[in-house]
């Protein structure tokens, strides 16, 4: 064991900014949303990293879903329960004793904040709220991350690429709410926690196997493709940050180890971090939509004339440069690189593959350079 986990460190230090197995290591973590997508992947890194990770998240909304299928509650402790419910949550929280904490649990999806805005400012507001008194009374905490998103930003649509002072906004009732996260943040962190690293997190959207969430282009296409449906794009033009699901995920390893290793350093690290891929990788969905039938082998798409559904923005671009300079952060994987490894793990998964092999490949190949 002694001789991988050295290799592991060799390895991880030779390509440079990367999650360092050895701060990982036997670290207690307490993650919200570890049910979810990407709260499932990370729940998967932290433990092939070494950590004992705490979970604290609502069941499973989709079927089939990543936490099951990738038997994630295997390798943590896992907790089902609302962040809405303060008394469930600091409870959690105070037995898992963490020195890191990351916060992903929310209701993530645009279309369903316009049929439930109550419930999606409650869970993304209020919940976030609920942690942030939880963690003011708990002495463990060495480093906070929140994961909001990039659509915080006011968005004109203008081409240009958001900073992270740029003004924050939110037409939809989603992006609204993640925008409130970002300011209550701001103030808890200068009000009240002071003493720890705590920052923001927006990330660009993401792709990667696993996710089967309604409403979301890479689940979409491979559920219809695989029933040989014909996939219906309702805003092909639209433009997005596109990334692989370890592109943030990683990012935020690197971040909560700087902001726990420097908690002194308080307003230099403790801010809100763009990661996104660089601008070259922000295209339409059309585009990405057509890497991946090429990837899949087969399916038929049929692209909407006309813009359908409610509001959305149609461009977004994330500038990425602080998350560069302050933490050393670098996209590694490139678009096409990003869906290629999607659909592989959706194809190899339908035809009986493990998840959970599946996902470790992968991490072995972001990680080390491992085929």
């Amino acid at each position: 064991m002694a001789k991988r986990e050295s290799t592991v460190e060799m390895l991880v230090s030779s390509i440079g900014a990367n999650p360092d197995p050895a701060f990982w290591r036997g670290r207690r973590v307490a993650l919200t949303g570890h049910t979810g997508f990407k709260g499932s992947w990370m729940a998967l890194l932290l433990t092939r990293l070494g950590a004992q990770v705490y979970g604290y998240a609502l069941a499973p909304s989709t079927q089939p879903n990543l936490f099951t299928s990738a038997q994630v509650e295997t390798h943590i402790d896992s907790q089902i329960g609302d962040i809405r419910n303060a008394d469930t949550l600091g409870a959690w929280l105070a037995r898992a004793n963490p020195e890191i904490v990351f916060h992903f649990a929310a209701q993530a999806l645009v279309k369903q904040s316009y049929l439930d805005p109550f419930a999606t400012m409650t869970s993304n507001f209020v919940g976030t709220l609920n942690l942030l008194e939880a963690a003011r009374t708990q002495a463990s905490i060495r480093a906070m991350v929140i994961v909001t998103t990039d659509k915080v930003y006011k968005n004109n649509e203008s081409g240009q690429a958001y900073q992270e002072h740029d003004a924050l906004g939110g037409h939809d009732p989603y992006s609204a709410s993640k925008a409130a996260c970002e300011i209550l943040v701001s103030s808890y962190k200068q009000c009240f926690l002071q003493h720890i690293g705590v920052a923001t997190a927006r990330a660009g959207n993401v792709i990667g196997g696993g996710d089967w969430a309604a409403d979301r282009l890479i689940p979409d296409a491979v559920r219809a493709w695989s029933q040989q449906q014909e996939l219906d794009i309702r805003r092909p033009d639209a433009i997005r940050p596109w990334q692989h699901v370890l592109e943030p995920l990683c990012a935020y390893l690197i971040l909560a180890q700087n902001l726990a290793r420097n908690c002194s350093a308080g307003p230099e690290l403790s801010n809100a971090y763009n990661f996104g891929p660089d601008i070259i990788d922000a295209v339409t969905v059309r585009e990405v939509i057509e890497q991946a039938q090429r990837s899949f082998g087969s399916g038929t798409v049929k692209f909407a004339e006309q813009i359908a559904g409610p509001h959305e923005a149609g461009l977004l671009h994330l500038d990425n440069g602080l998350a560069k300079k302050q933490l050393g952060v670098y996209p590694r994987w490139n678009l096409k690189e990003a869906v290629q490894r999607s659909m592989d793990w959706y194809k190899s998964y339908l035809h009986g593959a493990s998840a959970a092999k599946l996902c470790a490949a992968d991490m072995d190949a972001y990680l080390f350079g491992e085929s």
